[in-house]
């Protein structure tokens, strides 16, 4: 739509039967319909819901695109989505402008949808629907609004906190704790409705539901800010491993015993052919799993992988242009070059274990 691809997740399917029943029963009992019928306004319903989730998030990519902010896709469930963009907005109003044109779009389409139930009688179908959506589209305006990420009014409080301090990642951080606290909050008050038979079991469970989906998301913001915080210690000189180059042929037991002699530190084996040059980069996983009597009559090649299939970093990449090659190009490892010369191997567990310090230090050491 409007030149954007728009993806559906596949959970969507079990929420889009269970709102067809529930709201099929509900048409049911409320409107007097035959069963087929009820369950057809229940499915037509779910369509409307899309349609409005599709919208809100419509919203957020044309307001990006306005300010040059390319967009990926669009992906939808029943009750939420999210717009995948190829870079961050460059400036906090941008941000917050971008953030708060979903909630803005369900907030017209339910003022439009409050007009026609008005307008409409109550115990029709089309008042009934036109209800639902108009309540459906309030809530969710607000419910995004409020301040905590993941959510959009999070995203603008991330806006104001990166105008106040200057610093996207920390007011990143920041309002993900905002969301943790909003996520606690919620089960709190959803507790209190449930014991005052406000809201029934199977409400509470679904409120629980949203709040864990909350909770995780802001973990994962927390989680974004710190590591994007950290990408100017990604330095490629330093984490660049030296390399070990043993002729094609070279029986595996071999190699690892030339590598084990090197006074250098975590050297990286690789394959070079006649004339010296690189064409090959062992895989280390690959060479731990032949067995330990095999090793001496298994070929170093066997477990290597051609160059021609690794991506090759440019020495002199700043951290940030490290880590968004690897985002593009995942992999293990990945030759680090000089112009045509291969002056070693970075390996993605080294740029992790910068990025997420407390994670590695979790982690076993490996060769």
């Amino acid at each position: 739509m409007a030149g954007i691809p728009v993806y559906a997740n596949g959970s969507m399917l079990l929420l889009a039967v269970l709102v067809t029943v529930v709201y099929g029963n509900y048409a049911r009992t409320e409107l007097d319909l035959a069963q087929p019928w009820a369950y057809l306004v229940g499915l037509g319903f779910v369509g409307c819901l899309l349609g409005s989730v599709l919208l809100h998030e419509l919203g957020h990519a044309l307001t990006a695109r306005r300010f040059g902010i390319g967009v990926r896709r669009i992906t939808l469930e029943l009750l939420s989505g999210w717009t995948e963009m190829d870079r961050d907005a460059p400036a906090p109003r941008v941000d917050a402008l971008v953030s708060l044109a979903g909630p803005a779009v369900s907030l017209l389409l339910g003022g439009v949808a409050t007009v026609a139930a008005v307008a409409l009688p109550g115990h029709t179908l089309a008042g009934q629907i036109a209800f639902q959506l108009a309540l459906s589209n309030v809530l969710v305006a607000f419910f995004n609004v409020l301040p905590g990420l993941p959510l959009d009014g999070g995203r603008a409080l991330r806006a104001l906190l990166w105008a106040v301090l200057k610093d996207r990642n920390r007011a990143t951080v920041a309002a993900g704790w905002s969301g943790r606290a909003l996520a606690l909050l919620t089960a709190a008050v959803a507790t209190v409705l449930y014991r005052i038979d406000v809201i029934t079991g199977l409400g509470l469970v679904f409120v629980l539901l949203v709040v864990l989906t909350l909770w995780q998301g802001a973990g994962q913001s927390i989680r974004l800010g710190r590591m994007t915080g950290r990408f100017p210690l990604v330095d490629l000189g330093a984490l660049v491993r030296p390399v070990l180059a043993v002729p094609a042929g070279t029986p595996l037991g071999e190699a690892q015993r030339r590598r084990a002699e090197d006074p250098r530190p975590d050297v990286v084996l690789a394959v070079a052919d006649s004339a010296g040059s690189l064409t090959a980069l062992v895989d280390p996983v690959a060479a731990e799993r032949v067995p330990v009597d095999r090793r001496p009559w298994v070929s170093v090649e066997s477990v290597a992988r051609s160059r021609d299939a690794l991506t090759s970093l440019p020495l002199g990449l700043t951290g940030e242009q490290v880590v968004r090659a690897l985002q593009a190009h995942p992999g293990a490892q990945y030759l680090v070059t000089a112009g045509e010369d291969v002056v070693g191997v970075l390996r993605v567990a080294d740029v992790a274990a910068v990025l997420e310090p407390r994670r590695a230090s979790r982690k076993p050491a490996t060769s």
